[in-house]
């Protein structure tokens, strides 16, 4: 990889973070103790329940990322992670409530079909995409909304809960949680999604970097009109793209909805969905890259409720401190192709001398 693109990130973690020291000093708070209650708070000083916080927060954005991360690499924008992710979320809960399965069948069955139902709900962005040449964003946007509302509308009414805002809880044999690391990590709900998405990480490596199926999809994003000439399957491998890119998201609805939480609430959409937009971008699209930004996005959301109870800065400072990054992220991608214009452009006026 580039040099540049390493030290990219980097230099925009390092400005957000100064910027927000400077926000800090200018409201009145030490940043000093602000961040090191943050890296408490984060479990990095040796809490291992914090610390399985930080990885429980972190497991739901490497999913995402890479669903946004995978569109993007192959030439699509998926803005529907956080649909997709609420569709996988509620098959997951739907099969946790509606049957009473041995443990390890029971949660296998309803991570699989919470794969495919995020797989489904990009299918059709994909189709509209490959056939009627619909732009993505505007139907991935719209199948985000009319997720949150068929949840609104199924829940209630196959499998309603306590409170008329939420769903009933799964049953155990379902969850993803499991009792050696609950133990592991002093009570955190970190659980077998962890793996999953660290799996998830590697095999989409592979299939980008090592595989002919991902040479070809990465070649549709590039140039759509010489790999149609090339004999590529155009129109298939942009619904592929996004049926691979929507069971990613389906993933993480199962990792969040059945293995942090136990239940879905109604009439919310996912944070997480959006949140994989920033991670994707910081990550440079790259699998390693998402897993790395998701790390730094899980400790700085793990620990900022210590770090506002402990140093009284308010834990909104950490959302602004992540758009800070992104920022300074997005500007210093955008400086780096227009030099590489520049580059290009007076290179090409030597040669006409």
């Amino acid at each position: 990889m580039n040099k540049k693109k390493i030290i990219i990130p980097l230099l925009a973690v390092l400005l957000g973070f100064i910027t927000g020291a400077i926000v800090m000093i200018l409201t009145g708070h030490n940043p000093i103790e602000a961040y090191s209650a943050l890296l408490k708070g984060a479990g990095l000083f040796g809490d291992v329940k914090r610390f399985g916080d930080t990885l429980l927060n972190m497991t739901t954005l490497i999913l995402t990322g890479l669903s946004v991360a995978f569109a993007f690499r192959t030439g699509l924008f998926n803005i529907g992670a956080a649909g997709q992710m609420l569709m996988g979320g509620f098959v997951a809960v739907l099969i946790g409530v509606k049957f009473n399965l041995p443990p390890f069948i029971h949660v296998t069955i309803a991570t699989i079909t919470a794969v495919l139902a995020g797989a489904a709900w990009g299918y059709i962005p994909g189709l509209l995409k490959a056939k009627f040449r619909i732009h993505e964003v505007v139907s991935t946007i719209m199948m985000n909304y009319i997720a949150m509302w068929s949840v609104y509308y199924l829940v209630p009414k196959y499998i309603p809960g306590s409170f008329s805002t939420e769903s009933k809880a799964i049953n155990t044999s379902a969850s993803l949680r499991t009792e050696w690391l609950t133990n592991l990590f002093k009570g955190s709900y970190v659980n077998l999604g962890l793996f999953l998405a660290l799996i998830a990480v590697l095999l989409i490596w592979w299939i980008l970097e090592k595989t002919t199926f991902g040479y070809e999809l990465k070649a549709v994003g590039f140039n759509l009109h010489a790999s149609q000439y090339a004999g590529m399957k155009v129109n298939r491998n942009m619904i592929l793209s996004m049926m691979i890119s929507g069971a990613l998201a389906g993933l993480a609805g199962a990792t969040y909805y059945i293995g942090y939480a136990n239940n879905i609430k109604i009439g919310v959409l996912p944070s997480q969905g959006y949140d994989g937009i920033a991670v994707a971008l910081l990550g440079l699209n790259s699998p390693f890259g998402v897993a790395l930004t998701a790390l730094l996005f899980g400790f700085m959301n793990a620990g900022r409720l210590f770090m506002q109870s402990s140093t009284s800065v308010p834990n909104e400072l950490v959302p602004i401190i992540i758009a800070i990054i992104i920022f300074f992220a997005a500007t210093s991608l955008m400086l780096e192709t227009w030099l590489k214009k520049s580059e290009k452009f007076f290179k090409k006026s030597e040669g006409g001398k």
